[in-house]
């Protein structure tokens, strides 16, 4: 029964179980999963794209997010030639990436509002142009400055990959479909992550290093032309107060249904009630012109942009750091982070010694464990998430509460800090690659997959008003650990060595990802602490200097 459950933030009714509410639905196999949210009457709304066309702009976005994640973590293979040819260290090369994160939490900060002002088409194709430059600062470096300039230059080019793109889907996608389109782009970062360097391994045996960048100028090339063309903006600002509304209708008529079955002593399902939900959103209103394809061409999109100011939507993310939910995601998905520069790092400096003196393509080769990882990682956090949490919510007589898709979290648990030991261990101890390499990399790139779709969508459902927000602050928490990780890797490795170093990852990894625990049992009521912030704070005008004029 729902007569006097408890309603917090992010708390829905995602599954109609007896089958009374008049609002639009899934077609198909799961008629009674509630649309989430309702799409409008507007004929240009991204929710009411056709399925071939959602999918056909989301394989667009994935591409070019797995592209961006590419070059920004290619460079492994090629640290030795650089260090030969360019007379630097791991040390200055270390400063590079720090640069990458830095200016991927900076890119973060800028380029998200100006997203929501201008549109994501705008940001997508400007970051483009800007990877192609730092391609070119690349191919013609003459020294490590040049190779840190160019990485300044994707770190902020490649920050809607961490943020802009999650947006993007879920302009396009519903909740109940979230996870699992989270999940994609997460598998789109981290076999970027994985693949580039598999790549960049037989590129620089066969080639000069410089041949690194030029490839992927000429991939960039062809790839603006098709973005310039073929991918249109998704940018749809909603009415969250009609959302708001329309969600305490369906709670009142579910608790009504509820009151008359109790009341009549028969189960749920065989009482009969007048006021009903009416939202189908059936109907397109005809007085609203339907984008043409010229139309979807236009550069900067201020339609149905977000009527704030620049500014305002600047500074709202860092009113969220209070938030229990945002701030334990940000530091969970902050912490894969780490797991993640421990293999680019130091995959060069071990696997190019004794005892397995690989060359550089097969240092790179040994990143097709993660891919493979994250690709089960993907389908776990993802599609199984998705799954676990309308099953979750018919048991709990259709309400979904965010927290269930945190009961899935210990199988990440399990597997990150395994395989921080598998390779860690397994490297100093000189065991056969296969251990570190297809066991440690591998249970890796599971974890770090399945466990960011997990955090990045449990903050969004917390707070769905402030999705964008969130995941800015989540994301500048994530660079800011991967910036201070590439400057503290190389003395912590030097200081403690690989065995200590290893037990403290470790640790680390089993009380950061086991803290979910503490969100499992009381992330709702931290979700009712925050309600009246997040209810003042979701306001449109909230932090405003002036009032817009009308």
């Amino acid at each position: 029964m729902t007569e006097g459950y408890v309603y917090a933030p992010g708390t829905v009714h995602l599954v109609d179980v007896d089958n009374i509410l008049d609002v639009k639905k899934q077609e198909g196999k799961n008629k009674n999963i509630i649309l989430n949210p309702q799409p409008s009457n507007n004929p240009n709304d991204p929710l009411r794209w056709s399925q071939r066309k959602k999918y056909f702009q989301f394989g667009l976005l994935w591409f070019w997010g797995f592209m961006l994640a590419v070059s920004a973590n290619f460079s492994g293979p090629a640290y030795d030639p650089w260090i030969a040819d360019l007379h630097t260290s791991y040390g200055d090369l270390n400063v590079a990436a720090a640069l990458l994160f830095l200016f991927l939490g900076l890119g973060c900060l800028f380029l998200q509002p100006t997203a929501m002002k201008l549109g994501r088409r705008f940001v997508y194709l400007l970051c483009t142009v800007l990877v192609m430059l730092a391609m070119v600062v690349g191919g013609v470096g003459k020294n490590v400055s040049y190779i840190q300039g160019s990485y300044i230059l994707i770190g902020f080019a490649a920050a809607p990959v961490d943020s802009l793109v999650e947006i993007s889907s879920t302009d396009v996608f519903f909740q109940h479909e979230r996870s699992t389109a989270f999940a994609l782009m997460i598998l789109a970062l981290y076999a970027g992550s994985n693949l580039g360097p598999v790549a960049a391994g037989f590129i620089v045996d066969a080639m000069k290093w410089q041949w690194l960048f030029w490839i992927q100028l000429f991939i960039y090339a062809g790839l603006i032309v098709i973005q310039f063309f073929l991918m249109f903006d998704t940018t749809f600002y909603r009415d969250h107060e009609e959302e708001d509304k329309l969600e305490a209708e369906i709670i009142s008529v579910v608790m009504s249904h509820d009151s008359m079955a109790l009341s009549h002593g028969k189960e749920k399902g065989n009482g009969q009630i007048d006021e009903v939900v009416s939202h189908s959103s059936e109907s397109v209103d005809g007085n609203i012109k339907k984008r043409t394809y010229k139309d979807s061409l236009r550069l900067i999109e201020t339609e149905y942009s977000d009527p704030r100011p620049w500014y305002v939507i600047f500074l709202r993310p860092f009113l969220l750091i209070s938030f229990p939910a945002v701030a334990w995601s940000g530091l969970t998905y902050g912490a894969q982070i780490m797991w993640l520069e421990l293999m680019s790092v130091t995959q060069s400096l071990v696997f190019s010694d004794e005892p397995y003196n690989f060359s550089p393509n097969g240092v790179g080769l040994t990143n097709l464990a993660p891919f493979v990882g994250c690709i089960i990682g993907m389908l776990y956090g993802g599609n199984y998430v998705d799954w676990l949490s309308v099953r979750l919510a018919k048991k709990n007589h259709g309400i979904f509460e965010p927290e269930m898709r945190l009961n899935a979290m210990w199988l990440p648990l399990i597997t990150n800090a395994g395989g921080i030991l598998a390779y860690g261990l397994g490297c100093n101890a000189g065991v056969h690659w296969a251990l570190p390499v297809v066991l440690g990399y591998g249970c890796l790139g599971f974890s770090m997959a399945s466990s960011g779709a997990i955090c990045l969508t449990y903050a969004v459902d917390s707070y769905h008003k402030v999705g964008s927000e969130a995941l800015v602050i989540i994301l500048l928490f994530r660079n800011l650990i991967g910036m201070a990780f590439c400057f503290a890797i190389d003395p912590w490795l030097q200081g403690c060595g690989l065995v200590v170093m290893t037990w403290l990852m470790f640790m680390l990894s089993v009380v950061i990802n086991g803290s979910y625990v503490v969100m499992l049992i009381w992330g709702k009521q931290m979700r009712l602490w925050t309600a009246d912030r997040y209810h003042k704070i979701s306001n449109p005008h909230f932090g405003e200097f002036w009032k817009r004029s009308k």
